[in-house]
């Protein structure tokens, strides 16, 4: 890691572990640079798409209480909102990114950011307007907007706030007491400041409250805790296990990555944002990388994968 940083400068924390054991635990940069506040081990990012695998447990929950089904369409639920999404498109489809619906936040057209999300509300309107791309369940195509539909449709099968949702589905029973949907603009003590190429502050470039689709903090020691607590089946049924994390489309089961056999990740990226946690559950091994600055770590990223390659 010393030697990686010193030609790529590296600000975040990895945390590397097998099982109880940890094997690598290294915090270099500042949280905060005006404040010359140190990052640490247990300090909180945002984890931007990484959040993606908390909604899916949250609606695959709902699934397997028999409150909503995978071939459940979007229709049934919103109603007459979000008029241009297909009246095929399910909630399997949502999941695995073969909706084919219209994205608010298409990372290849790179849109400007539109901070000012703090509610569901906010959320529903930034998605309307965008009509639908494919056919449903015609090929995959990374879908920000299809995560977010997912956290409004498990709202009003729960009645619940999604935030409140993952708490008490996620992040409490895994023990994640870092974890949580923070205000970006109001963060609070030991959590990391995101930073732009020119030095700025992410603050006017994220969304104010994440949702769906991304925007949740969190630290690597908690998902030290997370991987053992989803495959445990203490978020969701074991059988749901296995299912979300079976290939359904292009190397992605259920709200989470499968890079390669027997491994399975989260990942997000966002301005100033980096976060990868991949596990082994053969070895127990667990490798997390957030950073919270424009550099991202790419070369750390890349040793991680040839550590876990060889492990």
């Amino acid at each position: 890691m010393d030697a990686v940083s010193m030609e790529a400068p590296f600000s975040g924390v990895v945390l590397v572990s097998r099982g109880d054991e940890t094997l690598l635990a290294e915090a270099s940069g500042y949280a905060h640079v005006a404040h010359r506040i140190e990052n640490t081990v247990d300090t909180r990012f945002a984890i931007a798409s990484g959040t993606k695998g908390f909604t899916a447990l949250v609606v695959v929950g709902l699934v397997a209480e028999g409150r909503l089904k995978l071939e459940t369409t979007a229709r049934e639920v919103l109603g007459a909102d979000l008029p241009l999404i297909d009246a095929a498109v399910t909630v399997e489809h949502l999941l695995t990114h073969t909706s084919g619906i219209g994205d608010y936040c298409d990372e290849e057209a790179e849109p400007p950011p539109n901070p000012l999300l703090a509610t569901s509300a906010d959320y529903l309107a930034a998605l309307d307007g965008f009509p639908q791309r494919t056919p449903p369940g015609r090929e995959f195509r990374y879908n920000n907007s299809a995560f977010v539909v997912l956290a409004v449709i498990a709202e009003r099968i729960a009645g619940v706030p999604f935030a409140d949702l993952v708490r008490t589905r996620v992040t409490e029973p895994a023990g994640m007491t870092d974890t949580a949907f923070l205000r970006s603009d109001a963060l609070p003590a030991r959590t990391a400041t995101g930073y732009l190429e020119d030095g700025r502050t992410n603050v006017f470039s994220l969304p104010v409250v994440g949702h769906g689709d991304g925007g949740s903090y969190s630290s690597a020691p908690d998902f030290r805790k997370f991987w053992p607590a989803l495959l445990d089946g203490r978020l969701v049924p074991r059988e749901w296990v296995t299912r979300m994390l079976r290939p359904h489309a292009d190397g992605y089961g259920l709200g989470f990555w499968l890079p390669r056999p027997g491994v399975v990740r989260l990942e997000g990226g966002d301005h100033g944002v980096t976060f990868r946690s991949t596990h082994e559950p053969a070895s127990g091994l667990t490798a997390t990388l957030i950073s919270n600055d424009h550099r991202g770590g790419g070369p750390l990223l890349r040793r991680l994968d040839e550590f876990l390659t060889k492990a």
